[in-house]
């Protein structure tokens, strides 16, 4: 839940250089800076070390005093080693040092923080500690909320952002629930910018770099009276494909964005404070490679109809559609953000509106054979949010907060995935392999026809091009929370905190997908009793020499009863026949839909929940910090919005009975129950002001964690019983130089299915989760030398590192399972197949900096210098099973970049 100036940062002094005017609000004589959209229980409280550990050089200014960063996380002030939560802040001055152009390069600065992106541009997940969860699934919310400026941004669609005005990026860790709400279930990413200032000012910076980079951007701010200042803020990302397209020529994997933003903040002498924000951005990409690691059959059948793969040994190398991606995204909203005091008491609203389209379209098999001519979505995002907040300190030992939030978001999507023109070609080969060259396409169209009586019904219709799915979905989402916060000053050195947080999650979805997959909506079952009795007719016929060919029940009922033994071989050899039917069901991509609501399903979640936070906290000196709490989170049902959506089992018997089943129906998927994490964490603070510390034990669970897995033809959306992760985080920072920042961060997990009975791949309780480094850390070193005068040179270098994880739980593509049912029959061959495919991450950034005044420099910079080279997710090849398939890191990247200051 989205919770603004909660946390409010304390700068140092009023006469600074640039001040701005809304340092003095509340008029109460104290220099006050509200963190822009600074939400929760130490959002602002950032640590005076940072990720990679910062020292006074990288703080901003305007949160630093004497090398200690003041917050009032509990609502008084404190320096952000006495503030008792676990959090990591990467300010502007690292953003620029690291050259960090993207949401997801934060991973090489925060260890606990992993940041992914694939499919497209529109998908970036986050996790922390482990935890958390993305997907391309506009349904499925994430369990990390990323905030920027206060205001929640609900898709990763519309978290993708640029700024240059950025003032810091908060990593919340663990769940947040308390003064959060229904987002935070893992953790949370903020991102706040810089206010409007009350002296004219600005910046730009250009930066170029190999695979023909350019990164563009600035801002500017001024007073326009007393009382009133401005800021705009805009840039431009652009990049080349680092991964080339063998069959259309081009490159994917490219950058095209730009945003424009502008503030006005109003600070009257007497009356409320106003901040306004309005932001624009379009992203055009193409996006995002995916490569072959594992062939098979499927492979050998793309080849003979003339597609290309990519050969797995050269996983980094070319790969091959047949059209390449498109990904278009546009994000704008608007923001308010009020503050007011009144007798003591303290009132924040923030209302804001956001809205996000998204289009994208897919070569989703992922080769140059034209199988899926199309895989496109086109969703469209609308979200309003309001927030109201009172805060306020009773007598000189109790802070109090109380407060409201309303969430509202509309989703509408349409979409279709249709057959291209070599998917018959291609499904024939798979026939015939499938059934020593016993059948093809043709001649199940003829066989399947004469059963049902018109043997020219099905001619030409088997994966005809054009066919597939039409689909559409709307998703309406209603929440509101409320919630409190009490700080008690209990001992001169001792302070208890307790916090409620009620949330109540309403949605309401609908389906309206539409399949014209012809082969799909055949009941094989039914085709082979049919084709098995027609079988046995025509071969007892021809032994009886029965005119016409076909023997009635009476005479195959007589030869059974005169030839016993001849008869059964008759049917055992008949019935081995039509089982290779059975065998075709895996080509049946996308059967007959049942929508949503209908008889049975209303179309309906209604969620509630309680959330709380208690801890102690002992100051021991005045350098020296502990603290234990343990803290719920909490994330409403999500709604499965795509072809995957299918009724649960347990509706199975009211759907049978209501005649609405479709020619095979599968169950399970279409929405995954709430989830709900408690964590239980002990910390220590210092810092000596040469030096600062920070470490944090902790053991976090999630129950009914919500797990969206790729199978090969879909996905599957599930609750894993409970997921956990104990570990502990260092985070440390040293000068033993005026000229020398030292610092190091490290995370250690060790995460566990405590109990997860119905995966894509069986019964893995117990087992060891896919995809979490047991140990991750960074290690950074500043040099900033003067060498006369105003003139710097700043070098700065840092290295991450996350040890080599497993990158699947399993292939469910390896699985065999029940079609209809969908319960697990083998799954250990899935896991042999995720086996071979770690992960290790080992990769170095640099950046050299020729600071010639205070208002210019020139930087020389890379990324993941030693070209480390990963992949960082696998999956069951789409449509082709028993293939591998994966996403690629980002190669090295290095390039010059000049700012300029006025």
């Amino acid at each position: 839940m989205n919770q603004t100036s909660v946390l409010r940062a304390y700068g140092a002094s009023t006469s600074r250089a640039g001040a701005s005017r809304g340092d003095h609000a509340f008029s109460s004589g104290r220099r006050m800076a509200l963190t822009a959209g600074g939400a929760g229980l130490a959002l602002a409280a950032a640590m005076a070390w940072a990720t990679p550990a910062l020292a006074a050089s990288d703080a901003g200014a305007d949160d630093q005093v004497n090398n200690e960063i003041v917050v009032t996380a509990t609502k008084r002030e404190q320096t952000l080693q006495q503030v008792p939560v676990a959090v990591t802040v990467t300010t502007a001055d690292v953003i620029n040092r690291a050259k960090i152009r993207d949401i997801k390069d934060l991973t090489s600065v925060v260890p606990s923080l992993r940041v992914s992106e694939h499919q497209s541009s529109a998908q970036t997940d986050f996790l922390i500690r482990g935890f958390g969860n993305g997907a391309n699934n506009a349904g499925i919310e994430p369990s990390v909320g990323v905030f920027i400026d206060g205001v929640y941004r609900s898709r990763s669609a519309a978290q993708i952002a640029d700024f240059p005005d950025v003032k810091r990026v908060e990593v919340l860790r663990g769940p947040q629930s308390t003064l959060f709400g229904k987002n935070a279930s893992a953790g949370v990413v903020s991102i706040s910018t810089m206010e409007p200032q009350f002296k004219p000012g600005g910046s730009a910076e250009i930066s170029y770099g190999n695979y023909n980079a350019l990164v563009v951007k600035g801002m500017y701010t001024t007073p326009l009276s007393d009382t009133v200042a401005v800021s705009v803020a805009g840039g431009y990302n652009r990049r080349d494909g680092f991964v080339h397209d063998g069959a259309t020529g081009g490159n994917t994997n490219n950058r095209n964005r730009w945003f424009a933003r502008g503030q006005l903040l109003w600070v009257p002498d007497n009356g409320p404070r106003v901040r306004i924000i309005a932001d624009y951005s379009q992203i055009n990409e193409t996006c995002c490679a995916v490569v072959n690691l594992l062939s098979s059959s499927s492979t050998a059948a793309i080849q003979a109809v003339g597609g290309k793969v990519n050969a797995p040994a050269n996983p980094y190398g070319d790969v091959y559609n047949n059209f390449a991606s498109t990904n278009r995204i546009r994000d704008y909203g608007f923001s308010a953000q009020i503050d007011h005091e009144i007798h003591g008491i303290k009132l924040t609203s923030i209302t804001a509106y956001r809205h996000n389209t998204n289009y994208n379209n897919q070569d989703s098999d992922f080769t140059s054979a034209d199988l899926l001519g199309q895989n496109s979505a086109n969703v469209t995002i609308n979200t309003f949010t309001q927030e109201l907040r009172a805060t306020a300190k009773l007598g000189d030992k109790v802070n109090l907060l109380l407060g409201a939030y309303y969430f509202n978001e509309k989703i509408n999507q349409t979409g279709a995935l249709l057959y291209g023109s070599q998917m018959r070609s291609y499904a024939d080969l798979l026939i015939r392999g499938a059934s020593a060259n016993t059948l093809n396409v043709a001649s199940l169209e003829g066989t399947f026809g004469t059963l049902q009586g018109n043997p020219a019904k099905y001619t030409g219709q088997f994966f005809k091009q054009g066919s597939g799915l039409s689909e559409a979905y709307h998703l309406a989402n209603e929440a509101i929370s409320i919630f409190g916060q009490m700080d008690w000053k209990i001992a001169p050195r001792v302070t208890l905190t307790g916090g409620l947080n009620y949330t109540k999650d309403n949605k309401h979805y609908a389906t309206g997908v539409v399949s014209s997959d012809v082969f799909s909506g055949i009941d094989l079952n039914a085709m082979r009793t049919a084709a098995t009795n027609a079988g046995i007719s025509q071969t007892i016929g021809g032994l009886l020499s029965v005119p016409g060919g076909f023997a009635s029940p009476a005479q195959i009922a007589g030869f059974a009863s005169a030839n016993p033994t001849a008869y059964n071989s008759v049917v055992t050899g008949v019935s081995n026949q039509t089982a290779q039917l059975l065998a075709l069901r895996a080509l049946q991509f996308m059967p007959p839909f049942l929508n949503v609501p209908n008889g049975v399903e209303s179309g309906r979640t209604n969620d509630g929940n309680l959330s709380f936070t208690a801890r102690v906290a002992y100051e021991a000196s005045k350098h020296m910090n502990f603290y234990a709490s343990i803290g719920t989170g909490f994330k409403a049902s999500s709604i499965n919005l795509s072809r995957d959506s299918r009724p649960a089992l347990s509706d199975a018997a009211a759907i049978a009975a209501s005649g609405l089943a479709t020619t095979n129906l599968r169950y399970g998927g279409r929405f995954a129950r709430p989830e709900k994490s408690t964590v239980y964490e002990a910390g220590m603070k210092a810092n000596w002001s040469v030096a600062t510390l920070n470490v944090a034990a902790f053991y976090q669970s999630i129950k009914d964690f919500q797990s969206n897995i790729f199978t090969g033809i879909g996905f599957d959306l599930l609750n894993a019983d409970k997921e956990s992760v104990y570990g502990f985080e260092f985070e440390g920072s040293v000068r033993p130089t005026p000229e020398l920042t030292l610092a190091a961060a490290v995370t250690y997990l060790v995460p566990k299915y405590n109990r997860f009975t119905n995966s894509s791949f069986g019964d893995i309780s117990g087992a060891t989760p896919a995809g979490i480094a047991p140990l991750s850390t960074t290690m950074s070193a500043t040099w900033d030398k003067p060498i006369g005068g105003e003139q710097h040179i700043i070098l700065r270098g840092n290295w991450h590192y996350e040890s080599p994880v497993q990158n699947q739980d399993g292939m469910p593509g390896f699985i065999t399972k029940n079609p209809l049912t969908g319960a697990i029959i083998s799954y250990q061959t899935g896991l042999d197949a995720a086996r071979p495919f770690k992960r290790t991450v080992s990769e170095i950034d640099a950046s050299a900096t020729w600071q010639i005044s205070k208002k210019f420099e020139l930087s020389l910079w890379g990324r993941n210098l030693t070209d480390n080279r990963y992949i960082t997710v696998i999956f069951d090849s789409p449509a082709q099973s028993g293939s591998i398939s994966g996403y690629v890191n980002t190669p090295r990247t290095f390039g010059v970049a000049a700012l300029a200051k006025f």
